[in-house]
């Protein structure tokens, strides 16, 4: 079984522009595929799990939005990443939804159609829901960045980080990730 790390899109990858929908507007975060590119050189497999209520909204479309994963997919491969796959949840917050975060469901999915074990995967975010997926799913570590919602999250609610670690942005938790599976093995 193969370790992966798990990665939110919009404010940890690029920048959260409010319903991210269309290629122009997904601004990669500077080094993003510079640390993507590390993590897949330690064998990472690497996933994005996005939650995209734009469209259970009625923002935008899910080929708009398929239309920006194309695009991120394409901008990251232009430097030698390559994403194992992106999930997402198209659904509103207060609609049914198998794999919305907190659900570690795409977690469960990675793991069962990749060979992915969790217990040595990590999950990075800049919600809370993101951490708890990773909690959920039983992840080695949930890493909060400061990028996109992390900040106010840290300064709002410390008490519900738990046991998440916290640092600045991706090249951070990947400078932490690499040196925790080091220290692990």
């Amino acid at each position: 079984m193969r370790a992966a790390v798990f990665l939110d899109r919009d404010g940890v990858l690029n920048e959260d522009r409010g319903y991210v929908h269309r290629a122009e507007d997904c601004i990669l975060f500077p080094g993003t595929a510079r640390a993507l590119w590390r993590l897949g050189e330690a064998g990472y497999l690497l996933f994005v799990v996005t939650n995209q209520s734009g469209i259970g909204r009625g923002y935008f479309t899910a080929e708009e939005m398929e239309e920006v994963h194309d695009h991120l997919m394409a901008e990251l491969g232009r430097q030698g990443v390559r994403l194992t796959r992106i999930y997402h949840a198209p659904e509103a917050p207060d609609q049914p939804s198998r794999g919305r975060k907190p659900s570690p469901q795409f977690l469960f999915d990675a793991r069962d159609e990749f060979g992915v074990d969790l217990s040595r995967s990590y999950l990075i975010g800049d919600k809370l829901s993101d951490l708890e997926c990773g909690w959920n799913a039983g992840v080695r570590r949930s890493l909060l960045v400061r990028t996109g919602c992390g900040t106010q999250l840290e300064r709002e609610a410390p008490e519900k980080l738990g046991q998440a670690v916290v640092v600045d942005d991706l090249s951070a938790a990947v400078d932490w990730l690499l040196g925790d599976a080091r220290a692990g093995a």
